[in-house]
């Protein structure tokens, strides 16, 4: 029998509630010297792109001795705006990063919340991640060119990804844009991460995707042990050691959204705190855990400072903006 809505939805809230206790908590005991000990905040499920970001930082803070203790707290739900609300209520607290990127740009966009990149601190961005188009081993589509005649004739086919308004989605309008679906007809099927998506691709039941999209290190396992092919990365160039044609390969050009990655830190913090979390931040992206982070998960550097990457938010929320509607997804 299914669980009624409203004892689903009372269990999330606790499972919420529960999550802010544990930061405040976390502060209250760490208090505010961030190298003795640092909360990075995941604003979505474990075992998505944000989730292994912070863990990699995590990794590398402490294998290097940056920051003595370090924790990783996910705060699920709403493209990553529900932790950037939670963390803009953290004024002050200086021991704390949050990990974002172009998915929460995007769920600003589309849900217009009440909290903005605007309303925290910037400190860094860190690198670029690239998004994949995949489908299960046994699926009729070989190609995605095999997957866009089927998807030119019956817009309907669902394709998955994750939050509404992310990368995923503005990925998918994209295609659709170039292929001569119109978007406001794709019908696309939000997940909670990676790993909710994952599970749709896998599984038979109805309600499932037969196709979807998100980023390489998502899916990496699954392809690399034969349950899922990748039909196309969004990537200028070719993935080092990743036999899967670009966009540009295909002919598809304009299929072009890069995932990048970056930390913010409340409101509220001096000039002197941000510069800390910044060096920190800065030392972390030198260290050689570091370097095979990057090496393994396929990454491409991007640092930008504080001040370079307050300029680059601005212009990122006006980009993916005016891309939600012209798509037609706003």
């Amino acid at each position: 029998m299914a669980r009624p809505v409203r004892t689903i939805a009372g269990v999330v809230a606790l499972t919420v509630l529960g999550t802010f206790a544990v930061l405040d908590a976390a502060d209250t005991a760490q208090g505010s010297d961030a190298r003795a000990a640092m909360t990075v905040v995941a604003p979505a499920s474990a075992g998505g792109g944000w989730d292994l970001v912070a863990r990699e930082m995590q990794q590398s803070m402490r294998s290097d001795g940056i920051v003595g203790s370090v924790q990783v707290t996910n705060v699920p739900g709403a493209a990553g705006t529900i932790g950037l609300s939670q963390l803009a209520r953290r004024a002050g607290q200086a021991n704390t990063l949050m990990v974002t990127g172009t998915v929460m740009v995007g769920g600003i966009g589309l849900n217009d919340p009440s909290t903005t990149l605007q309303d925290v601190t910037p400190i860094a961005r860190l690198a670029e991640d690239f998004e994949v188009f995949a489908v299960p081993a046994d699926s009729p589509w070989q190609t995605l060119e095999d997957f866009v005649e089927d998807w030119q004739e019956d817009p309907s086919i669902p394709v998955g990804g994750g939050s509404a308004g992310g990368i995923d989605h503005l990925v998918a309008g994209q295609l659709a844009q170039e292929v001569g679906v119109d978007p406001a007809e794709l019908r696309y099927t939000p997940h909670a991460g990676g790993g909710e998506l994952t599970l749709s691709l896998l599984s038979t039941a109805s309600g499932t995707v037969p196709i979807g999209i998100s980023g390489y290190n998502d899916f990496r396992d699954l392809i690399d042990g034969g349950r899922l092919r990748a039909l196309a990365v969004v990537a200028p160039e070719p993935l080092e050691g990743v036999d899967v044609p670009t966009m540009d390969d295909l002919g598809y050009g304009g299929v072009d959204l890069v995932n990048w990655r970056g930390v913010v830190a409340p409101p509220g913090i001096s000039d002197d705190e941000q510069a800390e979390l910044a060096a920190i931040v800065e030392e972390t992206t030198r260290t050689g855990s570091w370097d095979e982070a990057v090496a393994r998960n396929r990454w491409e550097r991007s640092w930008a400072g504080p001040d370079e990457f307050e300029e680059f938010l601005v212009s990122e929320q006006d980009r993916i903006d005016a891309l939600l509607e012209e798509l037609q997804l706003s």
